[in-house]
């Protein structure tokens, strides 16, 4: 899984290398070259502005240590919350002390950073600072880089080249400094294997593997913690085995590493859409054009016009059949869902496969989602994917994430509609019918998909099907004459044949049917001219197609077969509605 997105790193991210990070920077501190505040500025969107190449420091964890030249306000400023913890304040302290000896370091070879060191030496310039970044609200958690004397340090080639010196000298020095003392020999295994015996888990190569492993950031939104997670993590005696410590226990080489995280924090920031409480992250091994992405087709806003995005789906897909796109054939996808838990990435769910292929079950989700539209016109326009995973929730935030990692993968692979899935939308059917809301499009037409999917000629047609074999869906045709049909007799009541009966109609409507269809000749008696004969040729039309088989008990399958007909039936009679005149169609609701 991760040698995918190594190579996108490879293929799209020139500036990754061991010792760098990407930073989203809230703040530019400008400095003169006598080492006196010019400015403070903001950066990007209240997130900050996402700057590449910010060194990072190892071995964090050791207490007292700062990142170089890129840091958060705490600790070059020590901003703080009101009523912090002494303790962390005297901590804070202790990592501002190494951020600035840092900075004097690095300027005796960069003399571009000499107008830094004096500033962060003098204490009533920092003080400045902080005050001016009081004023506009700044958190202690921001990130701050600098400009000095007009200058953009990380734009310098000798800053960037002493901090590469310096970061391999301490880490041989740290390395030198956890061997065992003389004359004392590590207790460990025979069989354990030596880190020089080791190869990387990504690429195969000989190495002596990172202890730990940098963060992936982004995920605070789905689980994860504002201060990043780790994919490979190894803090407790449970993850480890053999002897082996820390991320031993999964062995990959320096750069492979920061190559999968930067990889990472780059799909998150720029690739990723939230689905429940998860972000799907996708790419694609040759780049694709923004355009030509059939994944976001899926999540197309609703407001584009009618039928764009399976077009563009039948576009592409045509396209690559016909050779316009040869490029694009020999492409494949790649799409993994995350979200964070306990300082961990979990990757709920992976999937990968040809270009070609993910276009055409795209354009299968579409043609198995269409439906008419509620008016009767024309078919409704296709549901985005969010609107199908809502609609078969009350509300899209209560949309557990295991449903919607399901549904996505239903959708890309051609898979079956879970049975569960269709009986969450029937509640959902039913309880709008009584609350006498607007029948919901990406509703039925899941609905429908569901028998499309579940293999077996079901007959399904995105208008109303007046020759459909199953009884159970001519039920539902009748009930929804017998409601236009009241409703034409009656006007608005309070509680109509639909809020009163529709429930028990559709899962016993041998009890129920029968005495709806007596009491529709009271109804009938109330109306005049032409309308008494249409509802009673609809009524015995549908009659026909039944006979005697109106089932006395419905399973969930007849039920949503049973929701089919009721709502296709009622689309066909408000288009014949608007296309006739009143005085032959009924006010079919």
């Amino acid at each position: 899984m991760l040698q995918p997105i190594v190579e996108y790193a490879r293929n799209n991210l020139v500036d990754s290398e061991p010792g760098f990070t990407s930073r989203n920077v809230r703040w530019l501190a400008e400095i003169s070259s006598d080492g006196r505040l010019v400015n403070v500025l903001p950066l990007g969107d209240d997130k900050g502005e996402q700057t590449p190449k910010c060194p990072e420091m190892h071995n964090m964890n050791a207490g007292g240590r700062a990142h170089f030249l890129v840091e958060t306000l705490q600790t070059i400023t020590l901003l703080r919350k009101p009523n912090e913890d002494p303790k962390k304040v005297a901590g804070t302290r202790e990592k501002q002390m190494f951020f600035t000896g840092m900075a004097r370091q690095a300027s005796s070879v960069a003399t571009v950073l000499q107008p830094l060191t004096n500033f962060m030496e003098n204490v009533q310039q920092v003080e400045l600072l902080r005050d001016r970044l009081s004023a506009v609200k700044a958190k202690p958690t921001d990130w701050m880089r600098w400009r000095v004397a007009g200058i953009d340090p990380l734009q310098t080639l000798e800053v960037l080249d002493w901090w590469r010196d310096w970061r391999e000298g301490d880490q041989v020095k740290g390395k030198v400094e956890d061997k065992p003392k003389r004359g004392k020999v590590a207790q460990q295994p025979l069989s354990e294997p030596t880190q020089a015996g080791m190869v990387c888990f990504l690429t195969g190569e000989a190495l002596d593997p990172v202890a730990t492993q940098p963060k992936i950031v982004g995920l605070s939104g789905v689980g994860g913690l504002g201060t990043g997670d780790v994919m490979a993590g190894f803090d407790k005696a449970a993850f480890c085995s053999f002897g082996l410590e820390q991320a031993s226990n999964a062995a990959m080489g320096e750069k492979p590493v920061r190559e999968y995280v930067d990889a990472l924090n780059h799909l998150i920031k720029n690739h990723s859409r939230k689905l429940a409480n998860t972000l799907v992250v996708h790419w694609f091994k040759e780049a694709v054009k923004p355009e030509d992405d059939p994944l976001a087709f899926l999540f197309e806003p609703s407001e584009v016009a009618e039928s764009s995005a399976q077009n563009s789906a039948q576009r592409l897909l045509e396209s690559l059949r016909t050779g316009q796109q040869s490029v694009l054939e020999n492409n494949r996808y790649f799409a993994m869902t995350v979200s964070g838990a306990a300082g961990r990435v979990m990757v709920r769910d992976w999937m990968e496969g040809s270009f070609e292929y993910l276009v055409a079950r795209i354009d299968q989700w579409f043609s198995d989602l269409v439906i008419v539209a509620r008016d009767g016109d024309k078919t409704a326009p296709y549901p985005k994917f969010l609107a199908v995973c809502g609609s078969i929730m009350r509300d899209l935030k209560d949309l557990p994430a295991p449903t919607a990692t399901t549904l996505w993968r239903v959708a890309l692979a051609g898979l079956p509609i879970p049975q569960p899935f269709i009986a969450q939308a029937l509640t959902r059917f039913r309880a709008d019918l009584i609350e006498d809301k607007p029948f919901n499009h990406a509703r039925m037409g899941l609905i429908k998909a569901y028998f499309i999917r579940k293999g077996g000629d079901h007959q399904m047609s995105a208008y109303l099907n007046k020759e459909h074999p199953e009884p159970a869906y001519q039920c539902g045709r009748l009930l929804a004459v017998l409601a236009g049909l009241q409703r034409s007799a009656l006007g608005d009541v309070e509680a109509g044949v639909v809020q009163r009966y529709y429930v028990a109609a559709s899962q016993t409507p041998g009890l129920t049917l029968g005495r709806l269809f007596n009491n529709a000749k009271n109804h009938l008696n109330k109306l005049d001219g032409g309308l008494t004969y249409w509802y009673e040729d609809q009524i015995a039309e549908i009659m026909s197609r039944i006979q005697d088989r109106i089932p006395s008990t419905l399973n969930l399958d007849q039920q949503s077969l049973f929701a089919l007909g009721y709502y296709q039936q009622i689309a066909a009679n408000r288009r014949g509605k608007n296309t006739t005149t009143n005085e032959t169609k009924g006010d079919i609701q």
